[in-house]
């Protein structure tokens, strides 16, 4: 998942210089979604290995 999230970042900011803002903010988007599942997904692995 770790590595979606780094490839949408990328494709974001690769359509962003191009001039694209539009596929840019689209992949920015689903990227900041990916992350945030990410981290709520590590959270709970890291409170369920404690307990």
């Amino acid at each position: 998942m770790l590595y979606l999230i780094i490839l949408f970042a990328v494709l974001a900011l690769a359509f962003g210089l191009l001039g694209f803002t539009g596929v840019a903010s689209a992949f920015a988007g689903v990227a900041r979604i990916l992350l945030v599942i990410f981290v709520v997904l590590l959270i709970i692995s890291l409170i369920a290995q404690l307990a």
